[in-house]
């Protein structure tokens, strides 16, 4: 499948693969036709998804199987009056009918908007306003329901929502209930509008870690992006039996659970469960030879704490991760468990993946990797001029000669906050990073998380990487404090595990700042020691940091 959209598929090492790389985008392309349904076409039979659930339920789809129930939703939906352009908010989980109905939303022309399950009724009544949401299709968890169903009477009259479709398996009153409907819907033809590449397909609301969530809007070609996410970071083929370890509401999921994943031709692992388990997760990969996994560095953290002896790794082939720096207790862990290199990543909702360690690439355990060819980005200081290797700059993309496919559009109808990370011929992330003599990246923070203390830079994602070295700290976040004397200083503020709680007071406080001292640069370690039950995080579980800079 690859074939058609590159113009060479296979490459010797970073320097083959970083000069040519080149994306060939069909005009008017459309994942669902062009990628779905030419698999069906050309190896129908072959597994596409297989899922499962904690209650012991296992469904295995072809290619055929998803084009025909995707056509079928595709016919159904359109029958509640939903067509091009219109918007469907999908809180499904991982419900199965969450990759139907993505791919028949795709068909329709319409744009797709998943959501968490986590969200009350006032954060749906937000979505439902900000996006003009005509049609949700959730799943039958009474929170769920509950929550959507007070959103739409507290919008009122003016409530654009039209329908509200229920996948089961209980469907309350005012919901269709899709698996019942279905059937009855007509013989799906393509809808004679074609559509094109500039048209909005998908969009995603950010979390929100400073402010109201932003809504990041991405065009047709947005999943022609991750090819490099699916075939060269993933490393996946059509013998692949990939696991991601993502929730279907956020951005990490379009990464790792649909679209490069397709178009390499590898079939979808899908577990559907309550909350990430390592024991349950690590006895699937044995029973269904899961052979590539993508895991958070928190969700690998669990697993490591498995005994891994007992478990049947043998199927395993590749290992990746992204979401924050990995530690090199964790790599070296599964390498000597498993035999496997860990392959980290960076990205954003914004983006496809945009820095990784690729196949031919020896990781270096805590670095990003190298850019992805799809992106030509460097690292710009505060006079927009690239900095030297070894200095912090913020990670950015030239986008002087267009667009790269991949990347968003901007931030619906907010031309002010798209015009803030969007100017001068770059797209600005925000990130802050470091370049190695050997072109590895390093990441450093957020560019208002650095930490200016006695007049040095402190990043608070180096010093967290250390605290969590400590075998008292379970998860951390380092803020900076005003100090008359020096500007600012480093605290932390420290979730103990359960064996150390007792503990928490001046010794253990004392006991992290010699360990942060003896283990990195003394400058950096916290002066502050704040013992805390929990963070505080957004929906999507990213810590707020500008809550605890009031605190």
């Amino acid at each position: 499948m690859i074939e058609k959209y590159l113009e060479k598929t296979a490459f010797s090492g970073m320097e083959d693969f970083r000069d040519n790389y080149r994306l060939k985008v069909p005009g008017s392309f459309n994942f669902a036709y062009d990628v779905m349904d030419a698999w069906a076409a050309e190896a129908p039979d072959k597994l596409a998804l297989l899922w499962t659930n904690d209650l012991g339920e296992c469904r295995r789809f072809s290619f055929r199987d998803l084009k025909d129930m995707s056509d079928k939703a595709a016919s159904y939906y359109m029958s509640l009056g939903i067509g091009k352009g219109d918007r469907v908010m999908l809180i499904l989980g991982r419900r199965y009918e969450f990759w139907v109905t993505m791919l028949a939303v795709h068909k329709i022309g319409a744009v797709a908007i998943p959501a968490t399950h986590l969200l009350t009724d006032l954060d749906i009544v937000y979505r439902i306003e900000k996006a003009g949401i005509k049609a949700i299709v959730c799943e039958g968890d009474p929170y769920v329901l509950g929550n959507v169903s007070k959103a739409v009477q507290k919008c009122g009259p003016k409530c654009t929502v039209k329908a509200l479709v229920c996948v089961g398996p209980e469907v309350p009153e005012g919901f269709h209930n899709l698996h019942k409907e279905w059937e009855q819907a007509p013989v799906f033809v393509r809808p004679s509008d074609k559509g094109s590449n500039d048209d909005v397909m998908l969009m995603y609301f950010t979390s929100g870690t400073s402010g109201e969530p932003k809504i990041v809007a991405h065009d047709m070609t947005y999943p022609l992006g991750h090819l490099v996410t699916g075939s060269f970071w993933h490393n996946l083929g059509p013998d692949s039996l990939h696991l991601t370890i993502a929730d279907t509401g956020w951005g990490k999921a379009a990464w790792g659970k649909l679209y490069g994943q397709w178009l390499a031709g590898a079939a979808l692992f899908v577990y559907d469960n309550a909350r990430f388990n390592a024991e349950e997760i690590l006895n699937l990969i044995g029973k269904y030879k899961i052979t590539s996994l993508c895991a958070p560095p928190t969700a690998l953290r669990f697993i490591i704490q498995e005994d891994l002896d007992q478990y049947d790794l043998s199927s395993l082939k590749y290992l990746c991760t992204a979401g924050e720096a990995l530690n090199s207790v964790v790599y070296d862990t599964m390498l000597a468990k498993t035999g496997l290199k860990i392959h980290e990543g960076y990205g954003q909702t914004e983006s496809t993946l945009l820095l990784g360690t690729f196949p031919w690439m020896e990781p270096k355990p805590g670095s990003m990797g190298m850019p992805s060819p799809q992106y030509d980005i460097a690292l710009l200081g505060l006079d927009g001029s690239p900095v030297k290797d070894g200095e912090v700059g913020e990670i950015c993309i030239n986008v002087k000669n267009g667009k790269p496919s991949g990347l968003f559009m901007g931030y619906l109808d907010d031309p002010e906050r798209t015009a803030k990370v969007w100017h001068d011929g770059w797209y600005h992330t925000s990130d802050m990073a470091w370049r190695d003599e050997d072109g590895y990246f390093w990441f450093v923070g957020r560019n208002d998380d650095i930490i200016k203390t006695s007049g040095y830079r402190v990043s608070p994602f180096e010093v967290e990487s250390v605290l969590m070295m400590h075998p008292a700290i379970v998860e951390c976040a380092v803020t900076g404090v005003p100090d008359p004397l020096r500007g600012f200083v480093v605290k932390a503020t420290v979730v103990l595990t359960e064996a150390y709680r007792h503990m928490a007071g001046p010794d253990l406080a004392k006991e992290i700042q010699t360990f942060v001292k003896s283990t990195t640069a003394p400058y950096k370690y916290p002066r502050i020691v704040e013992f805390v039950d929990e963070l505080p995080k957004t929906i999507s579980g990213k810590i707020r940091r500008v809550e605890l800079r009031k605190s």
